[in-house]
């Protein structure tokens, strides 16, 4: 027993404090007597532990009374978490999703949070996240651009770090060869994944597209982060997929509001100008087929009215002739 009345295993500080922020991150309050009978400690203890958290960042509140107690309450910024290994497993499980396209929007924020999860997770729960990715089989548009997590996180790994990476790829004519690039930044469309990278055998900024890359292996060798030609990766992205293909000046106004068309347009599309509550304006060049921005328009589940370019009028013309001429027969067969 020490001075202060803590039994002696209660005497680890760091271990009891991080015994005491995984209690009180679960979604409760926790009297001082109950906090003291867990820990094996003193309730004057649990008292200098609380206020040790809160010097650390952790806003801990503290309710007076006979019920009162100690909860973890929402702060100006996010401390860092404790985890189990079920939460941990189950966090890393979520953000493969998330990096998989499974929410259009938060691929790249998963990724980022994927690679710092998995640099610090024990060898055992890897294996179970792993297993886990290995049993589900997820629904995907089927465009056959797979990505294993793997590769976006050992790539976005080496990004954050500045560190030279090397991978084997394969161009769209199939041509394979072996890369060793500066990694700047890896950019999501919606459908698919690109690394903007400084290709140092060429000696020019690259695109690639990662469902073609292989092999990727983080070098080790630092780099100073050059200064990319158009300062932003996504506009970087934009100009090489439209080099060397048709653009088109896409204009269109929706009878909806802007956040509801904002949240269904893909991401290369965009942003909306705000007519009124009830209405917005898509003005931007487009690289996509007029066969692709057609459909993509007509699933957005709200009117619009296509302004220009001509050719996307007459494409979206003949896709509602061809659609009425499918049903033309359905009444008179239902008639009979």
């Amino acid at each position: 027993m020490t001075t202060d009345g803590t039994t002696a295993a209660g005497a680890d500080t760091p271990a009891r404090l991080f015994q005491l922020l995984s209690l009180l991150q679960t979604p409760r309050e926790w009297p001082g007597a109950e906090l003291s009978e867990r820990l094996g400690v003193s309730r004057r203890t649990v008292r200098r532990d609380i206020d040790r958290l809160r010097d650390l960042g952790y806003p801990v509140r503290a309710s007076q009374g006979a019920a009162g107690g100690y909860r973890l309450v929402a702060g100006k910024a996010m401390p860092p978490l404790v985890l189990d290994d079920e939460e941990a497993v189950a966090i890393a499980v979520g953000l493969r999703a998330g990096a998989g396209h499974a929410v259009e929007g938060v691929e790249e924020a998963s990724v980022r949070a994927l690679a710092k999860l998995e640099q610090v997770l024990p060898g055992r729960l890897r294996h179970r996240v792993s297993a886990l990715q290995i049993a589900t089989t997820p629904l995907t548009s089927g465009d056959g651009a797979s990505i294993a997590p793997e590769t976006l996180t050992v790539m976005a790994s080496a990004a954050a770090g500045h560190e030279r990476l090397r991978f084997a790829y394969r161009a769209g004519d199939g041509t394979a060869s072996r890369r060793l690039t500066e990694p700047y930044r890896l950019v999501s469309t919606g459908r698919r994944w690109y690394l903007v990278a400084y290709d140092i055998d060429r000696e020019d900024w690259r695109t690639f597209r990662v469902d073609r890359v292989s092999e990727p292996f983080a070098t080790g060798a630092r780099f100073v982060p050059r200064e990319l030609p158009k300062g932003d990766a996504a506009a970087f992205i934009r100009d090489s997929m439209w080099r060397g293909r048709p653009t088109y000046d896409l204009d269109v106004t929706f009878a909806a509001p802007a956040e509801f068309v904002t949240a269904r347009l893909a991401a290369t599309l965009g942003p909306v100008e705000v007519l009124d509550d009830r209405s917005c304006r898509l003005r931007c060049r487009a690289s996509d087929s007029i066969e692709w921005l057609a459909v993509r328009l007509a699933v957005m589940d709200c009117d619009f009215t296509v302004h220009g370019p001509r050719e996307l009028v007459d494409c979206i013309g003949d896709i509602s002739n061809r659609l009425s001429r499918s049903i033309s027969g359905a009444g008179k067969e239902k008639g009979k």
